[in-house]
């Protein structure tokens, strides 16, 4: 069905592209057609995938959380949580919801979204756009999904960098009783100063205020919801390491790597390289691998890792598992492969057990 329509959605603005997707998506699911995806009618909601397109025994545990796959759907896509049902019928062992921030807030003015196809890459400069972290956590409370849910925090873009902690830590304690577990946007580059989070000394103080608040949410609610940490694809050997001592010192539980890259030369002379904002999809995949493979070597297993960056085809995604990666998440191949992407990427993984 995707390769039919994905001409027709090409032709429009990618921003409204994207939401009649979602919302198509959603018709789909509501209406029990998920076989036009290759999902079964009867497509369950829960944790358990019961798609035949899917191979079963493909479980995969995760900061101490069991996966039905190793494939899931990465921040950005459903931003405020509305789609959440319709995209876990496409297969994902676990989905990723957020970015969100304390307050809505609008985002950065329009265009923020280039789609390059010949490329299969995408620029955005969205911004965080979001209804906020109330109405998340409204639209969690009315799905069914009964599955792995991580919830992606950052700031507001108002708030100083160094309030910073203060909009985090209210998000996470909204967050955590509703979430698997809790990712830390500090990679952004479309809000300002958000990547200086990054240095050791400003990462040490943030992450030891949100394990500190941790802990206290975990005795209160008798539940431990771990945090993993989001990371740029732009940084040296240097700055990873420095990254990788903190998270080992600090105790995180989880690193995604990695975000988008603000790195434009990989896409020689298009027009759209003077854009400003994040690169994602294959151009992206040469540095984000980089830096997964030198954060595992530094880690030594002792913290788990999902990777992302540069997925298009299975093959990609057991590359990120190769370098040392323990899952994997999708988006911008999403866009160009559509769907059969996420049952090629299982299928990929399961060879490697």
């Amino acid at each position: 069905m995707y390769p039919i329509i994905k001409p027709l959605l090409f032709r429009l603005d990618p921003e409204k592209a994207h939401y009649l997707t979602l919302k198509s998506l959603q018709w789909l699911h509501r209406y029990h057609c998920g076989f036009l995806l290759g999902c079964k009618p009867s497509f369950s909601i829960m944790q358990k995938n019961t798609n035949s397109i899917f191979p079963d025994n493909n479980t995969t545990t995760l900061m101490g959380l069991t996966l039905p796959n190793p494939v899931g759907l990465a921040a950005g896509l459903d931003k405020n949580g509305e789609y959440i049902d319709a995209l876990a019928m496409l297969g994902f062992g676990f989905i990723e919801v957020g970015t969100v921030t304390p307050l809505p807030q609008a985002g950065n003015p329009k265009p923020r979204l280039f789609r390059l196809p010949k490329q299969q890459a995408i620029i955005n400069r969205m911004g965080f756009n979001n209804y906020g972290i109330d109405t998340l956590i409204n639209n969690i409370a009315n799905s069914r999904y009964r599955g792995i849910l991580g919830i992606n925090i950052g700031k507001n873009a108002a708030t100083p960098i160094e309030k910073a902690v203060d909009d985090y830590l209210i998000c996470l304690e909204k967050a955590y009783p509703h979430a698997s577990y809790v990712t830390v946007n500090i990679s952004s580059p479309n809000t300002r100063d958000l990547r200086s989070l990054q240095s050791a000394g400003e990462l040490d103080r943030l992450l030891n205020h949100l394990k500190n608040r941790q802990a206290q949410l975990a005795t209160q609610q008798s539940r431990y919801v771990p945090i993993a940490i989001k990371i740029a694809p732009d940084l040296d050997e240097e700055q990873i390491e420095a990254i990788a001592e903190v998270a080992l010192n600090t105790q995180i539980d989880g690193i995604i790597a990695t975000n988008t890259t603000i790195d434009k030369t990989p896409l020689g002379t298009h027009k759209f390289t003077q854009e400003t904002g994040g690169l994602s999809g294959h151009p992206v995949q040469t540095q984000s691998n980089y830096v997964l493979n030198q954060l595992s070597a530094h880690i030594n297993s002792q913290i788990p890792l999902i990777g992302v960056g540069g997925i298009t085809t299975g093959a990609d995604a057991t590359e990120k598992i190769r370098l040392g990666a323990s899952a994997i998440q999708l988006y911008s191949g999403l866009i160009f492969r559509g769907p059969r992407l996420v049952a090629e990427c299982i299928k990929s993984c399961s060879q490697l057990k």
